[in-house]
């Protein structure tokens, strides 16, 4: 394969795979190169391996926008996700451009040729550069080696074994043990149940304070419905667009309405769990309704196992390990065979991957995000982000359709780079206007977003349908050559 390719797309996960149809689609001369540092495509979903690994996010709006689901869960398990990408791959011809073992660390802009190089580690020890004229980023955001960790006091004389979830080893038995599953998040609600109901002997979810958890039917009725009485792509269409609101009109009113929000999933709550159970202590955080990602669970699965006893949520801190388990700030111990610290992900922009133009380095912190698709001063460049209040796709959808868009123009207009250049009267927020652990260790780190449009970030699908999908490409914002 040649070294050079008119668009380079960092990363063969979900973001990766949908860019490359999208451009096949609407570009189907231009050449491309997808580069994915591991060895197998699916991202995300091919790494995580943890036991009822599944979306977080309903599989219509978490689905291309291009490519029906055709499954029957809305929440899908991980396989079945990961079946659907490489399905894409496949129908598109994608595999066939897919470079794996390639990790780009360095990526050099020359404005006179209007030329990436891109300087490529191989999984071999080797290196290389390739070149390209439009550089893509869909990397994801947190790094695949290693997820974040904290140091328990005492874990050295721990006499069982301790597990992150994003490297679940593939020979665990955990049939008749006592599991303790340290966090709260996504993570731990699709743990905590799928160890349950697994064999294992009991599962405790230790939580420092409790996150917003709400059940979501397991099968979409609607969409079933639907299926049986229009074509596939429109029935696929109208509940995706179904499903787009019902999550837009909860995420507005968790802000606009924040009580009303609480109470209503408190209601919820406490109708899935024993009759007397401390709702208040376990499922009551002392945030806002959406100021962290909610977690949704299917069927009430978390719920259930609780009920039953299988399960239980204990919410306090870690005082020390012990040799049997963890003992805690009240002084209970907790007995554990395995110990799981579901505590998050390690943020990490762009694959590491630095940049720099024209021969100088390019700081992260000192760009600005426009359209949160591109940055000021680096140009011809463009990454897929998605949202933090919906389903990632429905932003990585529109972040391709908005690429193929800008190629276009460029060539009607006989140009060959275009750069976003903020007025210096645009202040300066940070770049994630969300209170999540992962994004508040590392948001010195990350680029800015402006307090104006089309600077500023508004993680609203119905608003970036306008903007990114439909608007001028030349809007003042972005400069051309």
């Amino acid at each position: 394969m040649s070294d050079h390719v008119d668009v380079l797309i960092i990363g063969a996960g979900l973001s990766g795979i949908g860019a490359a149809a999208q451009l096949t689609r609407e570009h189907p001369g231009r050449s491309y190169a997808v580069l994915e540092r591991r060895a197998a495509s699916g991202g995300t979903w091919d790494l995580f391996r943890y036991p009822g690994i599944r979306s977080d996010s309903d599989m219509f709006t978490l689905g291309y926008r291009f490519k029906p689901w055709r499954g029957d869960k809305a929440l899908a398990d991980g396989p079945s996700i990961l079946a659907y990408v490489r399905e894409t791959a496949r129908e598109y011809g994608i595999d066939e451009h897919i470079r794996y073992g390639y990790d780009a660390r360095a990526a050099s802009w020359d404005s006179d040729t209007a030329t990436w190089t891109v300087t490529i580690e191989h999984s071999d020890g080797e290196s290389s550069e390739m070149t390209c004229h439009f550089l893509w980023a869909t990397t994801g955001y947190y790094d695949y080696e290693q997820g974040y960790r904290p140091d328990f006091p005492g874990e050295d004389s721990f006499g069982g074994q301790v597990i992150h979830p994003q490297h679940w080893p593939e020979d665990l038995d955990h049939t008749g043990k006592k599991v303790v599953v340290i966090g709260s998040g996504a993570t731990a609600v699709t743990l905590v149940p799928a160890l349950a109901e697994s064999g294992a002997g009991h599962v405790t979810m230790l939580q420092r304070s409790p996150t917003y958890i709400l059940s979501l039917p397991a099968e979409d009725k609607v969409a079933q419905r639907l299926k049986k009485v229009l074509p596939e792509k429109l029935a696929y269409a109208a509940t995706r667009w179904k499903n787009v609101g019902v999550s837009t009109g909860l995420f507005q009113l968790s802000r606009r309405r924040p009580g009303t929000m609480r109470g209503f999933i408190r209601k919820e709550n406490a109708k899935r769990l024993p009759e007397g159970y401390d709702v208040d202590t376990h499922f009551r955080p002392t945030y806002d309704p959406w100021d962290q990602r909610l977690c949704l669970v299917p069927d009430g699965d978390l719920f259930r196992v609780i009920k039953d006893g299988r399960a239980e949520v204990v919410t306090d801190t870690i005082e020390t390990f012990t040799p049997t388990g963890v003992r805690l700030a009240s002084g209970r111990e907790l007995e554990a065979d395995i110990v799981v610290t579901a505590t998050g992900l390690q943020l990490k922009a762009f694959g590491g991957m630095t940049f720099d133009v024209d021969g100088r380095r390019v700081e992260l912190p000192e760009t600005m995000a426009y359209k949160a698709l591109m940055l000021s001063g680096i140009p011809n460049f463009a990454y897929t982000i998605g949202y933090t209040n919906a389903s990632w796709t429905l932003k990585a959808d529109l972040v391709g359709e908005y690429v193929c868009r800008l190629l276009s123009y460029l060539d009607a207009h006989g140009l060959r780079s275009a750069v976003p250049v903020p007025d210096a009267s645009i202040g300066e927020q940070p770049f994630m206007d969300f209170a999540a652990g992962y994004v508040l260790r590392v948001i010195d780190t990350l680029p800015k977003q402006g307090d104006v449009e089309p600077w500023k970030l508004k993680q609203n699908y119905f608003h970036d349908m306008r903007t990114i999908r439909r608007g001028a490409i030349d809007d003042g914002a972005l400069a051309f050559r």
